[in-house]
């Protein structure tokens, strides 16, 4: 069971590991090895590769889950063909592995072969990073210097691992792959082996989630609602946005909470209908509206909510724009069921939507899922739009969002939550309502 304390004794504990990772004077000349392997290190808290589960907070997946994800991804590499897959998502890496960094923003690779192999290769600020946080035991560090090319390292990897000449998987769509690092690969390994693009090969496992997953997003949802909790109380006219900001995140990092994979939108007067992050705050006036839309995370997993709050005097046109939102809204969940597509729920938000005659004002996507993503953005695949033939499973976790923007009359209205379809329909992650809120 969590516990603030409990989180705050782990934290303590690990804290020292980290100073000593940091002063260790052997981490110039680790950096000089090509492998890292359990049978060689230890990682700085003493213990051993296959300690680390039970004495670090590090690792959030039992060994054994862990190693079921990566057969099914070896199973879906088999499928096609593969001999091996180069991953560049954060996301893959965490889900398979437990790695856990924001050290992608460099050029980092997973491999994984089809026989279970696990080989990171990566710079010397990942080398502790990955050992605690991870499973993986085969570690590589590329060295920083000028003139260095990665691919290098990378080509001659794969050649120890018997690619040559053998088809690849790639996640090309990946933040972790660059156009200028993607071009240092190609020009490396032409002709040494096949590329064949897997970008989705991983995401398509993560989709529907485990019942650990499922706990890690209950509480993310659970801080969510703290969130949401906190904004209500401080809004009022002559609020800052600043103050109502701080409450939120602060709700969230109290309660043992994360990062999310993108900044929290809030906007008011007529930045009340912008959908992203923007710098610069203000003090809300006497009669006003507040959009709000952010998520609580635990693990990385993510579960958002999205509100307009009106200030003062309420607008006839605003309530009409909510009614709009909820009808849509439970039109979604009436939609959203396992064996159908996810084109359909779009297409109940659209009719709604459009029958109230607001189809100016609304989106073309009416939401998308959710788990555990990564900077930039907290957006999983897939998304709700028209067309979209993925089919819904029991256990994925979604965002449903209904969004109106009219700028001729400056005025917007939101509401989103977050739900996980089960075998027969859908289950509401927050506790808070969907009725309009109103701050005098």
């Amino acid at each position: 069971m969590w516990t603030p304390a409990g989180e705050a004794k782990g934290y303590r504990q690990n804290r020292q590991a980290t100073v000593a990772a940091h002063t260790d004077p052997e981490l110039i000349p680790f950096a000089k090895r090509l492998a890292y392997t359990a049978q060689r290190q230890r990682i700085d808290t003493g213990t051993s590769l296959a300690d680390r589960h039970s004495t670090t907070m590090g690792i959030h997946f039992s060994t054994e889950e862990l190693a079921a994800r990566r057969e099914a991804a070896q199973r879906a590499m088999r499928d096609q063909g593969l001999h091996g897959l180069l991953m560049f998502r954060q996301e893959s890496m965490f889900y398979l592995t437990g790695y856990d960094t924001f050290g992608y923003c460099f050029f980092q690779c997973l491999y994984l072969g089809a026989d279970g192999r696990v080989v990171l290769l990566t710079r010397a600020p990942d080398l502790r990073q990955a050992q605690h946080t991870s499973v993986i035991e085969d570690i590589r560090v590329w060295v920083d210097a000028a003139g260095k090319n990665p691919a290098n390292d990378l080509h001659a990897l794969l050649n120890e691992l018997g690619a040559s000449g053998q088809r690849l998987g790639i996640e090309y769509d990946a933040y972790g792959l660059t156009a200028h690092n993607w071009r240092r690969i190609e020009q490396k390994l032409n002709g040494f082996c096949e590329f064949q693009d897997a970008s989705d090969l991983v995401t398509r496992l993560r989709v529907v989630k485990s019942s650990k997953e499922l706990e890690y997003v209950r509480r993310a949802a659970e801080l969510a609602d703290e969130a949401l909790t906190e904004a209500i109380e401080l809004t009022e006219a002559g609020a800052f946005e600043g103050d109502i900001l701080a409450a939120m995140h602060s709700a969230i990092f109290r309660g043992g909470g994360d990062y999310p994979g993108n900044e929290f939108i809030i906007g008011s007067g007529s930045d009340a209908l912008l959908c992203r992050y923007f710098t610069g705050r203000r003090h809300l006036s006497a009669d006003d509206q507040l959009t709000l839309e952010f998520a609580g995370v635990y693990r990385h997993y993510h579960a958002c909510l999205m509100r307009t709050l009106l200030i003062g005097r309420v607008d006839p046109e605003h309530e009409r724009m909510h009614a709009a939102c909820v009808d849509a809204m439970h039109a979604c969940l009436d939609a959203l069921r396992p064996g159908d597509p996810m084109g359909s729920v779009f297409d109940a938000h659209a009719r709604v939507m459009d029958a109230a005659g607001f189809a100016q004002h609304r989106m073309n996507a009416c939401g998308y899922s959710l788990g555990t993503t990564y900077t930039p953005t907290w957006m999983d695949w897939p998304m709700f739009y028209t067309g979209n033939p993925v089919l819904v499973e029991p256990d994925m976790v979604f965002f449903l969002h209904m969004i109106l923007m009219n700028s001729d009359a400056n005025r917007a209205m939101t509401l989103g939550q977050t739900i996980r379809v089960t075998d027969s329909g859908c289950e509401h992650l927050s506790r808070h309502p969907l009725d309009l809120i109103v701050k005098q």
